[in-house]
């Protein structure tokens, strides 16, 4: 039986500790990069319309991963402390806690989804010619939800035991599963049927039911942290608490995010299935190439938690430091590459002039705040770490709601997507530097 792969993060030297961590996490974000990126890149084959589909489902569909990304967060924050605790039982307790909380929230996230489908996209902009393949994507994808939530709730808990390398180990497998059968079912290769956007998102469902099966492998044999049992439920509904004290205001706070970008494509909309097909593109190329810094994004609040929990504060303090660094050199260099490329990398994913022409303004505007946007985003993992969960969720919120959406409203209208793009910029600007003061004021009460 293998061992397991518990990390005790208050030693060793810091630098060291995060490039550990955050290596094998740079696979698995490039894994889910790639994921993403399969998918627009075998769709865009279809046409404009089918892509402009997939970009409509965007915001939705992050706004339930933002759901279970926040109930994630939340059961990392506290497994990590319990581990830097060196409370054995407690980790048990809330790992099993977390995936029967996300269970729950999966059943009814499904049956909701699957009957607002139309009366949704509809509100978001969507015409009866780009309704059809929204429809035959969702449809898939909704039935699909118990498949993501596992993963999502489980690979958050295993980093909080400082693994980093399972879960990218399984986002890999995962992409290359998605690789193989996205062609296959869109367009109908060999044996199979071609189902065009719909085989996209069955092709999405066999991917995730292979990182659903590895998750609860991990944490019920080789971890044993979830133990299939009959509890008490006042004890599961305690953990429930804890984990929905840092969970809740994360997941309406991402979930926020999306329904905003929502609002964006709704404005795009008015422009045409043409620019709203160049934002989609453009926000997946932004995730490939922020891919090393969300890895390390990722790895913050398990370092932070062990560390908070072992009472290690001046750990933290350095850590968050050494991260704000690198996130600003490696912000410079993705600029200077982007602005370079920008027109080449566009052609890859569309043959259609005015969707060239967009993708090269998002890629030569939006990368210029990529370096405040990462400081936002590590700092949002630290307050998170040491239970600040309210003022974390408000940074997110103000950069998207009352910064970034009325200001790309205002200026679409004078300047189109360039004043779109733009505003996004300036949000980041904003709430990046404001972050700082926040992030100073807490730890130094620590």
């Amino acid at each position: 039986m293998q061992k397991s792969k518990e990390k005790d993060l208050t030693k060793g030297q810091i630098p060291d500790v995060l490039k550990q961590l955050t290596i094998p996490m740079i696979i698995g974000i490039f894994a889910l990069v790639i994921f993403n990126l399969v998918d627009t890149y075998f769709v865009g084959k279809l046409g404009t319309i089918q892509i402009a589909a997939l970009t409509f489902t965007f915001p939705v569909v992050l706004v339930i991963n933002s759901i279970y990304l926040g109930l994630g967060i939340g059961a990392a924050a506290v497994i990590s402390k319990a581990v830097g605790e060196n409370n054995r039982e407690k980790v048990i307790r809330l790992s099993t806690d977390s995936i029967s909380l996300g269970i729950v929230v999966a059943v009814i996230v499904a049956i909701i989804g699957e009957l607002t489908i139309e009366p949704l996209f509809t509100a978001l902009g969507a015409n009866e010619q780009v309704m059809v393949y929204i429809v035959q994507y969702m449809r898939v994808w909704y039935a699909s939800v118990p498949l993501v939530v596992i993963p999502m709730i489980g690979n958050n808990a295993i980093r909080a035991l400082g693994d980093t390398k399972t879960p990218s180990v399984v986002m890999l497998i995962a992409a290359i599963a998605n690789i193989i059968m996205d062609p296959l079912l869109i367009f109908g290769l060999g044996p199979f049927p071609e189902l065009g956007v719909q085989g996209a998102a069955i092709a999405t469902a066999i991917a995730r039911f292979i990182t659903f099966s590895v998750a609860l492998y991990v944490l019920i044999i080789r971890e044993k942290v979830i133990v299939v049992k009959i509890i008490k439920l006042k004890k599961m509904l305690s953990s429930w608490k804890d984990i929905l004290f840092i969970g809740l205001p994360n997941a309406i706070a991402r979930a926020i995010i999306p329904l905003g970008a929502g609002v964006i494509t709704r404005i795009i909309a008015d422009f045409g299935n043409e620019y709203v097909a160049a934002f989609g593109i453009g926000t997946r190329i932004e995730f490939f190439s922020l891919a090393i810094v969300i890895a390390l994004v990722t790895t913050i609040p398990v370092f932070v938690g062990q560390n908070f929990g072992g009472k290690r504060i001046d750990r933290i303090k350095e850590a968050i430091l050494v991260s704000k660094k690198f996130v600003i050199y490696y912000s410079i260099a993705a600029y200077i590459l982007l602005f370079l490329i920008a027109r080449p990398l566009a052609s890859l994913f569309s043959k259609e002039i005015v969707v060239i022409e967009n993708v090269v303004l998002y890629l030569r505007i939006v990368p210029l705040a990529y370096g405040f946007q990462g400081i936002l985003l590590i700092i949002n993992g630290a307050l998170n770490a040491i239970r600040k969960p309210i003022k974390a969720a408000l940074l997110n919120v103000i950069q998207m709601l009352v910064i970034y959406v009325p200001l790309a409203y205002f200026l679409s209208k004078p300047f189109g997507m360039v004043g779109i793009f733009v505003s996004l910029v300036i949000s980041y600007i904003i709430l990046g530097t404001i972050s700082i003061g926040v992030y100073n004021r807490e730890i130094n009460k620590l």
